[in-house]
């Protein structure tokens, strides 16, 4: 039986430079327009992939609920069901569960969250879809490219621009490889809108908003428009046009200061500083999770790095039910004298990162993961009633952007005195 593909799926034509590169390139960086398509494009080149080689594929989206809805559960104008371009003749197991097609070959294609990404790491996937990679932490293609280099798999990347950040630093570097594929689209450069009909989108975005910047950002794919709801974003830019993200050496006669946001299930981030002056140099920064204290007390006593504090949040103090000792104490048997800050709102934890970063130097490669992270702390975003809610959104970005505040608010603990105010003079009077 002859199985044709595409199936049921034809590329516009600014799809097809990326439908014929993917068949000679091994890495691809595509930069389209919200509503362009990207999902249901990369999704059919993959399907024809998956048949050529046997192998694990997936398809990553920042959230497992997002790659549900944009892709496992999507319906398009017509009525039809994205994942249905997987034709049954070529599909003989379906598990809705897991979200994962396996083909009359072999091949599995399946729809993760970028969370879960020990899932795959651990099945020596022959290829991967990176959907929306802005809002994808950066560390997750840092884990997968060993394997892909080494079994010679294929790397496809989507997006909608949000911000300087590490999608615009790949796509750079892809931009000057002549291993990459790379493309950078706007609204303007497609067909699917007429400029009249932009114009009238644009205005939309203006009402609700009040400016243009997330019009810029989605339809016009801006990479200097502001993030929207981001806390920092102001803040980082100016960090980054002074030259602050740089190289910071460690300093041996001044002592370091760790900061700390404890993860159970999340991630643990460590932030390394030391106060030289008036300015706060961070030199270093590490994240991980699933290890218990003794595991990131070898990482901060095998640094080298000579300490004079460490600074826990409040629920270091807490008592665990299964040894009755708080974390701090087990900190100290290995070698760490924490100290706890007390508990102060989120809101207050963010003023006070904002007043600090003015006098912060970051060390460009040890603190890529951190600044990102602060680059993309963003506001939940409520895409029912399309408004900002009043609170972090819960991602990748959100532990090391945790971590900082605590940075800020240990700072407060270490910040040198002020210097005292002369004494007034005493004036005498003649008489």
């Amino acid at each position: 039986m002859e199985i044709k593909l595409p199936h049921l799926f034809r590329p516009r034509g600014y799809q097809l430079p990326f439908w014929n590169a993917a068949d000679t390139y091994k890495r691809l960086f595509v930069i389209w327009p919200r509503r362009h398509g990207k999902d249901k494009t990369f999704y059919n080149k993959l399907v024809q992939k998956a048949v050529e080689r046997t192998g694990n594929y997936f398809y990553i989206f920042p959230e497992y609920a997002q790659g549900k809805k944009a892709l496992w559960d999507n319906i398009d104008n017509d009525g039809f069901r994205t994942i249905d371009h997987a034709p049954k003749s070529l599909v003989v197991r379906k598990n809705s569960t897991d979200m994962l097609i396996e083909l009359i070959n072999g091949s599995t294609i399946q729809i993760v969250g970028a969370s879960n990404i020990d899932r795959v790491v651990g099945s020596n996937p022959a290829g991967v879809v990176f959907s929306e990679y802005p809002l994808i932490d950066p560390m997750v293609w840092g884990y997968l490219w060993p394997i892909l280099a080494e079994n010679k798999g294929f790397a496809w990347f989507n997006g909608t621009p949000r911000g300087n950040n590490h999608a615009k630093k790949l796509l750079d570097n892809g931009k000057n490889s002549p291993d990459w594929f790379t493309e950078h689209l706007n609204a303007l450069d497609c067909d699917v809108f007429s400029k009249e009909e932009l114009d009238k989108i644009r205005e939309e975005y203006f009402e609700l908003y009040g400016d243009y910047h997330l019009f810029d950002q989605e339809f016009m794919t801006s990479f200097d428009a502001p993030v929207m709801g981001a806390y920092y974003a102001t803040h980082m830019k100016r960090v980054e046009d002074d030259g602050r993200i740089c190289s910071v050496p460690y300093d041996s006669a001044v002592p370091v200061t760790t900061a700390w946001d404890l993860g159970v299930d999340d991630s643990m981030t460590i932030w390394f500083y030391q106060i030289v002056g008036k300015e706060i140099h961070i030199i270093d920064y590490y994240e991980n999770n699933g290890e218990g204290i003794p595991f990131y007390a070898n990482i901060v006593n095998n640094k080298g790095y000579s300490y004079n504090r460490h600074y826990w949040p409040h629920d270091g103090a807490a008592r665990e039910l299964g040894t009755g000792k708080t974390r701090q104490e087990t900190a100290l048997t290995h070698g760490l004298k924490v100290e706890i800050i007390p508990a102060q709102s989120v809101e207050d934890g963010i003023n006070s990162v904002r007043n600090l970063l003015s006098r912060c130097w970051f060390d460009e490669k040890k603190c890529f993961k951190g600044t990102e992270a602060l680059k993309n702390y963003t506001k939940d975003f409520d895409e029912k009633n399309k408004v900002f809610r009043n609170y972090a959104k819960h991602d990748w970005a959100s532990h090391g952007a945790d971590g900082f505040r605590y940075l800020a608010l240990s700072y407060k603990d270490l910040a040198p005195d002020k210097e005292p105010r002369p004494k007034a003079k005493k004036l005498k009077f003649h008489v």
